[in-house]
């Protein structure tokens, strides 16, 4: 594989699946980068820095709003995913939404 395949904007996600596609593969991390034509380093760096992405809880920092008919809040979550819920949603159905979303692994 090239080292384009885990450059630009999707790295992220990239280095995300290779460091599930190894979790599942059995496979010693340099069994599996040899065969993937990964560097060693690099996944290692990668799957330090996913790995220390994912044990930062999400803030639970509620701000006052006013609500506005028909209005949209927008959620933007420490792993990146952005929710669009409408103001009027049930605060609590979108706290454990949030709350499911910011746990998740990649």
């Amino acid at each position: 594989m090239s080292q384009a395949h885990h450059r630009g904007p999707n790295r992220e996600q990239y280095w995300c699946e290779a460091v599930a596609g190894w979790k599942k593969s059995g496979q010693t991390i340099a069994a599996y980068c040899r065969a993937r034509g990964l560097g060693q380093a690099s996944f290692y760096a990668w799957r330090r820095q996913l790995a220390r992405r994912d044990r930062v809880a999400p803030a639970n920092t509620f701000v006052p709003l006013t609500v506005v008919p028909d209005a949209v809040v927008e959620v933007v979550l420490p792993t990146g995913v952005v929710l669009r819920v409408p103001a009027a949603a049930d605060a609590a159905a979108v706290a454990k939404l949030v709350a499911a979303l910011g746990t998740a692994p990649c």
